[in-house]
């Protein structure tokens, strides 16, 4: 769990950069609604629409590369640019190894098998972003001090992180090759094993929609449900201007239910969270959360809103992938039929409107209430009952912590009696720092002097493991982290 905090805390920079673009997208799709529905692009506001489209997909569509980075630096011990460009060594290796040209080349018959192919043609996901970030972070962790043999020196301590990151990146690639499409190919089996199951089957599809975000593989049940994988194409008969007696199920069934959850739902979720922030966290969580959801509710972008908490706080993520399940089989039951096809944002709501197959979209408003007060009620109640560390609500930004004040200012001599204390340089692993505190993972606890570090004027000393120590200083910390660093 704390690997997964910290995990979640590494996206927290990445994330930052999602809201705004897109927000831009939505005001760019409503300008020019061409970019969204096809057809010729003409006159100074269709041309400013298309332009702000352009804009905020140059990061929404690239946000992959931007959690390499954000998890190769946030993940490695002392945040060294170093880490993030093994990263992105990482990421360049394995998506051009399981590049759909590079697999069917070496093992041609995956070109023979559609779904094996739309596996790989969908490897260039977040998922394989965090775990190229993870590679180039933990290469970065293990091997940034080793010293290789004197006709190798060129290449000795940060040098090597890179090409030890390859070399791993070569490994996860070969298992990759094997185990991506078996558990693609799984998933779009389970797909059709649900098609059959009406609106509860719509249900359990929205519920591993969003369950899957994390991975990646919910592109394997979108290409089910959406498009004409296996001759359904919720999707794509919607926007092709077909009805549901064109077709043999209720024509948008598998894309309605994701509208008051994203307009809405999402809304009352970050109002939870804003509310449950802890004192003086507040306009961090607004920071974050807030204008997530503006960017929810405008165009149907989650992920920043997403990728902000499902690392810190798993089990919410899980409830709200849970809610998606349960509000798609009321709309389906209800019959509010809408369609997108970008995401459920106000934006596509409106456009799809005034297709044949849309129902009862005027639903949206009391669906939309009702999706805003329960995502509100059952994060608010998750959150405080379970402690959830959501934004706002992390155990390093105790106000407490913020307002202690270090007794000494000369940074160097408190370094320094801190390490003695520690039990020397030769007992730290690593050391890591937050808002108020130093966090240091240690060989042996029993060298650890508590009353020797103390001594140094901090405000307190805390032990969360057998091996890992942490000591809050306040907000000065950064400069004795500095400090430290030089002594290690």
């Amino acid at each position: 769990m704390k690997y997964l905090q910290k995990l979640g805390k590494s996206l927290m920079l990445p994330v930052a950069c999602l809201p705004i673009c897109g927000i831009l997208m939505g005001i760019g799709y409503a300008l020019c609604p061409a970019t969204m529905q096809g057809g010729e692009i003409t006159g100074f506001v269709n041309l400013l629409g298309f332009f702000l489209v352009k804009a905020g997909g140059a990061l929404i569509d690239n946000m992959a590369v931007l959690f390499v980075i954000g998890v190769g630096v946030g993940m490695s011990d002392d945040h060294d640019g170093t880490a993030g460009l093994a990263a992105l060594a990482s990421w360049l290796m394995i998506t051009n190894l399981l590049s759909t040209g590079t697999v069917t080349t070496m093992m041609p018959s995956i070109a023979e098998n559609a779904n094996k192919t739309l596996a790989f043609n969908k490897i260039a996901n977040p998922f394989i972003g965090i775990l190229a970030g993870v590679i180039g972070a933990s290469c970065y962790n293990k091997f940034k001090s080793t010293k290789l043999p004197d006709w190798l020196s060129f290449f000795s301590g940060k040098r090597c992180v890179a090409l030890i990151s390859g070399v791993v990146s070569i490994v996860a690639s070969a298992v990759l090759l094997f185990v991506w499409p078996v558990v693609f190919g799984a998933l779009i089996a389970v797909g059709q094993g649900i098609v059959g199951l009406g609106p509860v089957g719509a249900g359990i599809y929205a519920f591993l929609n969003r369950l899957l975000i994390p991975t990646g593989l919910h592109h394997a049940l979108n290409n089910v449900f959406w498009f004409d994988t296996i001759g359904l194409g919720d999707l794509s008969h919607f926007w092709a201007g077909d009805t549901s007696a064109d077709v043999t199920w209720s024509l948008g069934m598998y894309m309605s239910g994701f509208f008051p959850c994203m307009m809405f739902g999402i809304p009352g979720a970050a109002l939870a969270m804003v509310q449950t922030a802890k004192k003086g966290k507040e306009k961090v969580a607004i920071g974050l959360v807030a204008s997530a959801a503006v960017c929810a509710f405008v165009c149907g972008v989650t992920e920043p809103f997403e990728f902000g908490f499902m690392f810190l706080a798993p089990l919410l993520y899980v409830i709200y992938a849970l809610l998606y399940g349960v509000f798609t089989v009321i709309v389906t039951v209800l019959g509010f039929r809408a369609g997108f096809s970008f995401s459920a944002g106000a934006t596509d709501l409106i456009f799809s409107a005034s297709l044949p197959a849309a129902q009862n979209t005027w639903m949206i408003l009391p669906l939309g209430i009702a999706a805003f007060v329960v995502f509100y009620l059952v994060f608010r109640f998750a959150i405080v009952k379970f402690d959830l560390k959501t934004p706002g609500r992390e155990d390093d930004d105790l106000e407490e912590e913020k307002k202690a004040v270090l007794s000494n200012s000369n940074f160097t001599e408190v370094a320094a009696i801190i390490l003695e204390g520690l039990g020397g340089k030769a007992n730290v692993t690593s050391l890591d720092n937050c808002i108020t505190r130093l966090r240091m993972e240690i060989k042996d606890y029993t060298l650890v002097d508590e009353k020797k570090i103390k001594s140094a004027g901090v405000a307190g000393v805390m032990r969360p493991g057998k091996n890992a120590i942490q000591v809050i200083v306040g907000t000065k910390v950064q400069f004795v982290a500095d400090e430290m660093k030089k002594m290690l």
